[in-house]
């Protein structure tokens, strides 16, 4: 049987009873699988159920509803950096009305379970055989014995039907979309993107970025009308998953969102076929397969909170690009006469070296990120139920948690809103925290700075390095949920993940060209009041995200003369076409003639050539 959802959040605080607690934050409602206490173990959240006296007559209690059939129960010490806390043995109890208890039992009396011997690690036990009763209740019977009575659990049962219960009946989720809810291990989503690029040949693409640190090809799927090659004027997007390898909620969705996108097409959904023609669709859904291939092994409730999280060689991926934050505040701050550019930052050199603590997941998605002129990006993570946006890191060194908005911070709170609003559960002021954090003062999103610092993140570097607006995405409270539950899942971000993919076409869009109708690669394109600019594509084409309102543009490349307009962003969806036509200067026309007919233009004598060399020295 899969688990009644203590984790997931699917069973509520009031269906959590204790005997004690120690404190409010250490109470019944804390006693769910995975829950992390917050950096100050306060009294609100705390990392575990922990009871108000040691003795063997102290018990949790989980009041399922409804007639449950319980298989199971997994077991894990108190989520502390200062204390050890873990029950080492309990009994487990059954009931139908929470008055008369009956005790499991085998052949030589009550069943004493093996708990745990450390505090993270889950331990499963299963029942000698099934119970069907609607409350289940956990003695602890030992305990660390320099530590306390203090519990994490999950509870494995199979709620049987109660087709007269109008509640249960009203609060489960179905879906309609024939997809493969599944967890996909290594060859299975291999097999997964072949069958939906069988199924879509026309519209799709799999190709790879490179390797990971095990030689797994990191596999990724492109969806486009023309697959394979970049369309002047059409924006290119990217969702990736699995920098962290046990938040596997995220590769899911994305294996199930190219189904989706596959037979949303075939069957003619005008709103799919117009995103797929008009946007250069990339999902990749497992950046750090070897870490996913550990937490798989372990299961979707026994691989705890960080089995699988790093690379093979311990490396952290999403933490793991150049600090180009400092750079670019060092410059702005001591007025250095190397004037670092607000935008598309170079790599420092120490960071290219080989010896330098670099993932080879990570090069290889900074290479993807460099080659493929992204607009907008999505990674997605798990344990939370949040929208993240950039700056991740604060300015301030002496401060860890501090809003630090970048130049773009309406546009990047626009993105983050257009994902959250659209889901299930995000901005849902009914719904509980998952751990500590409450997000929904700002409706289910957070400047990453002002949640936690972390310096080198793929939001802010993708920022800072390249055009595309990158966010994070947290789907889930339960980084790893079980397949059970990925209907509902699917269900809570499918719009999410739609909406969020249309945001590429909000904005302007254009094409700088020469006045021959070329296109200028590498030019700067500005907006006034906005201290963050952009550059052209190979073709000259660009796209800049921006909200609705008037804006003075600017575009300026080298050996060209300046040019500014003035474009009107809309509310409606579709980007406001602003094109350029940019002529080149004197000098340049100058330098071009003498290039080509080396150094001697035509006709004129090397006098005359002096003669006008030093009108030009002069001027």
């Amino acid at each position: 049987c899969p688990p009644l959802g203590l984790e997931t959040l699917k069973i509520t605080d009031f269906q959590l009873h204790a005997s004690t607690a120690k404190r409010y934050g250490l109470g019944a409602h804390r006693g769910r699988l995975n829950i992390q206490a917050g950096v100050n173990e306060n009294d609100f959240y705390d990392g575990a159920w922990c009871a108000g006296r040691n003795d063997p007559y102290q018990w949790i209690e989980v009041d399922a509803r409804r007639l449950t059939k319980f298989t199971g129960v997994i077991t894990q010490g108190r989520n502390s950096l200062w204390s050890s806390n873990w029950v080492t043995s309990y009994r487990v109890l059954v009931s139908n009305d929470s008055h008369a208890w009956t005790v499991v039992k085998n052949e030589s009396g009550d069943v004493i379970f093996e708990g745990n011997s450390e505090k993270e690690i889950p331990v499963l036990n299963m029942l000698p055989v099934p119970l069907v009763a609607r409350y289940i209740r956990i003695n602890p019977r030992s305990w660390f014995e320099e530590g306390s009575i203090c519990m994490r659990l999950e509870i494995l049962g199979c709620p049987l039907p109660d087709p007269n219960n109008y509640y249960h009946r009203r609060n489960e989720m179905t879906t309609t979309d024939n997809l493969d809810f599944k967890h996909h291990n290594y060859k299975e989503m291999r097999q997964l993107m072949k069958t939906v690029n069988k199924m879509c040949p026309n519209i799709t693409r799999i190709y790879n970025i490179g390797k990971s640190n095990q030689g797994l090809k990191l596999y990724a799927v492109e969806i486009s009308d023309n697959p394979g090659e970049h369309e002047v004027g059409e924006p290119e997007f990217r969702y990736i998953a699995g920098a962290h390898g046990n938040e596997v909620l995220g590769r899911e969705l994305i294996l199930l969102l190219m189904q989706f996108m596959c037979q949303e097409y075939l069957a003619g959904n005008p709103r799919i076929v117009h995103l797929i023609e008009g946007t250069r669709i990339h999902l990749l859904p497992s950046v750090n397969p070897d870490g996913y291939d550990k937490a798989y092994k372990a299961g979707s409730e026994l691989g705890g909170w960080s089995l699988g999280r790093w690379t093979q060689d311990g490396i952290d991926i999403n933490n793991n690009f150049p600090d180009l934050n400092s750079l670019l505040w060092e410059s702005e701050d001591q007025k250095s006469k190397r004037k670092i550019p607000n935008h598309h930052i170079p790599i420092p050199d120490w960071y290219l070296s080989e010896n330098a603590t670099v993932a080879v997941e990570t090069r290889a998605i900074i290479a993807w990120m460099e080659k493929i002129p992204f607009v907008l990006g999505g990674n997605l993570q798990g344990g939370e139920l949040v929208v993240a946006y950039p700056y991740d890191m604060v300015r301030s060194m002496w401060k860890t948690q501090d809003y630090t908005p970048t130049p773009d911070d309406h546009v990047f709170r626009w993105l983050a809103y257009s994902y959250a609003s659209t889901h299930r559960l995000m901005t849902d002021a009914r719904r509980r925290a998952c751990h500590t954090e409450d997000f929904q003062k700002e409706d289910g999103t957070v400047n990453g700075a002002s949640w936690h610092t972390v310096a080198g993140s793929i939001n802010d570097f993708s920022y800072l390095h390249t055009n595309c607006f990158e966010l994070s995405i947290y789907v889930g409270c339960d980084k790893y949920p079980h397949e059970s539950e990925l209907p509902e899942e699917w269900e809570n971000n499918r719009e999410s993940l739609i909406v969020f993919m249309e945001q590429v076409h909000r904005g302007i869009k254009g094409i700088v060209k020469d006045t021959h109708g070329k296109g200028i690669p590498n030019a700067i394109i500005s907006v006034e009041g906005v201290n963050h600019d952009i550059r052209t594509g190979s073709d000259g084409d660009y796209w800049r995200l921006l909200n609705p309102g008037d804006y003075v543009v600017g575009v300026k490349a080298e050996g060209y003369t300046a040019a500014t307009k003035t474009c009107e962003v809309g509310y409606d969806m579709g980007a406001t076409q602003c094109d350029f036509t940019i002529s080149k200067t004197n000098l340049a026309r100058i330098k071009e003639i003498m290039r080509k007919f080396g150094k001697q233009p035509v006709s004129l004598s090397i006098r005359r050539l002096r003669q006008r060399a030093r009108q030009w020295r002069q001027q």
